[in-house]
């Protein structure tokens, strides 16, 4: 596999969507119903541009197989050192590696805009999730057992977190 990965650019936004929208359809991974459109993708674009936070995506041959992001985990000032991402792999990529490759590329980001703790929101069923989250260092926080519902049933929600920066001080 001979992957290219970088900031996302406007370009990308079709491959983007197009992986989340697989995602919305197919998958429990995100909690939306309804498929969205180039317009709702470019809007989430220009927001991570406007807060300073990276979206960046795998290339193949030109192509999106996969992206990753973060945002704010809550919007409240003393929340501000931490944020929750969110990473997506092509339907016919996952299992081939991709996921760690973007998540240590966005962990280094996230520790380059000096935020000291990552939070993962898991749909508790994800076991490849799970998995790979705690390869990286991740550790399990919490558990919430029927916080969501699709496909016509309950879904529980695993909480997962990284400290970027275990040797920081309080700011």
């Amino acid at each position: 596999m001979s992957l290219d990965i970088r900031d996302a650019a406007p370009e990308h936004l079709e491959g983007i969507r197009a992986i989340y929208n697989d995602a919305v359809e197919n998958t429990t991974a995100i909690w939306n119903e309804r498929p969205v459109d180039l317009d709702n993708r470019r809007a989430w674009f220009d927001a991570r541009a406007q807060q300073g936070y990276p979206i960046l995506v795998a290339l193949e041959a030109g192509e999106v197989v996969g992206y990753a992001s973060f945002g704010d985990w809550r919007p409240f000032e003393g929340f501000c050192n931490t944020v929750e991402h969110s990473v997506y792999v092509h339907a016919d990529q996952r299992g081939k590696g991709l996921g760690p490759l973007l998540m240590a590329a966005l962990i280094e980001r996230a520790r380059a805009c000096g935020k000291h703790v990552m939070v993962a929101a898991i749909e508790s069923g994800n076991a490849a999730s799970i998995r790979l989250h705690e390869r990286l260092g991740f550790v399990t926080t919490g558990q919430m057992p029927q916080v969501g519902c699709k496909f016509g049933r309950w879904l529980d929600l695993t909480f997962m977190q990284l400290c970027l920066t275990p040797q920081r001080s309080t700011p």
